[in-house]
């Protein structure tokens, strides 16, 4: 596993510990040693992790190892079954999504995948959407309204791809339309960020009743260093962007951002990935027990109201 800057002090005490495990296998006085510094560590890890700065947070939602979209789609559905295509340009492989069930709940699944590993990666333009990929969203969105299912939205994506030819197809116009559509969507929506949420990228797929956010996920209008080479023209100055966008779970909590902060296990979610899929598991159903007894003229007004009165 990778190992961040910040868990280098942890990743040494877990070193010693297991090599003195390996000489000194059932001695009485060693066990009793490794015993000290097991605890050791465990206080370590607590302080090392309670004081984090928003850009250390920033390289946990970004760890290779974090859970994305497939991860939760193989951990978390009984069954899913893949729809493709936007029925217009093509399918845009940064968004999976298609039929599902969690738990008891049929739903249509939606989610930003970035890959991971460099084929994969290539092979999902690193989560940048296309907007044949916003299309694709929103045509299986029209189908969950269709057959009266909830719609689940996984946002991971580090902002939607701003190349030339996706201009020329009309990435700012399928980005605006989602955000129209998605407001009067008469299926409730829940909406989930489990790593990176930026830019029009995250916001044209985040539209929902409900907004839940993982402990160490982030939302921003752009990225750290994005934001640090427009305003000092240094890309190096992210840590200081990252503490000024306010983009941290806590942050949107506070601004009504979002509603929910789902936890993540001490560290981030690539040390135990299974906590992270039952957390997030049990927030959907616990949503959709609440959302499905709403009258649906009153859900699309909450909804609407819900995204009015952010920056008041």
């Amino acid at each position: 596993m990778d190992i961040l800057p910040h868990e280098k002090p942890i990743n040494e005490y877990v070193k010693t510990i297991e090599h003195l495990k390996k000489q000194n296998q059932n001695n009485p006085l060693f066990n009793t040693e490794i015993g000290k510094l097991e605890q050791k560590l465990e206080q370590l890890k607590h302080k090392v992790y309670s004081e984090l700065n928003p850009w250390q947070r920033i390289m946990i939602c970004r760890h290779p190892s974090r859970p994305h979209t497939t991860d939760y789609i193989k951990n978390i559905c009984s069954s899913f079954q893949e729809l493709c295509g936007d029925r217009n340009f093509g399918d845009d492989h940064s968004i999976i999504g298609g039929l599902a069930k969690i738990g008891d709940m049929k739903c249509v699944l939606i989610g930003q995948e970035k890959g991971c590993d460099t084929e994969s990666r290539i092979f999902h333009n690193f989560g940048m959407l296309n907007p044949e990929g916003f299309r694709k969203a929103m045509r299986l969105m029209k189908l969950a309204e269709r057959f009266q299912l909830p719609v689940v939205s996984l946002l991971d994506t580090p902002g939607a791809n701003p190349r030339l030819e996706a201009e020329e197809r009309g990435q700012g116009w399928a980005i605006a339309e989602n955000l129209r559509e998605m407001a009067r969507l008469q299926t409730p929506i829940i909406v989930v960020l489990i790593g990176e949420g930026c830019s029009g990228g995250a916001l044209g797929m985040g539209v929902g009743d409900v907004v839940g956010m993982l402990e160490h996920s982030y939302y921003s209008v752009i990225s750290p260093e994005g934001c640090a080479s427009i305003l000092w023209k240094d890309a190096s100055k992210n840590v200081d962007a990252a503490t000024a966008l306010k983009l941290n779970a806590e942050n949107m909590i506070e601004l009504q951002i979002v509603d929910a902060i789902i936890k993540e296990p001490l560290g981030g979610a690539h040390h135990d990935p299974k906590v992270v899929y039952d957390n997030v598991q049990q927030f959907l159903l616990e949503q959709w027990q609440i959302l499905k007894k709403i009258n649906i003229e009153l859900l699309l007004e909450q909804r609407y109201l819900k995204f009015r009165k952010i920056g008041q």
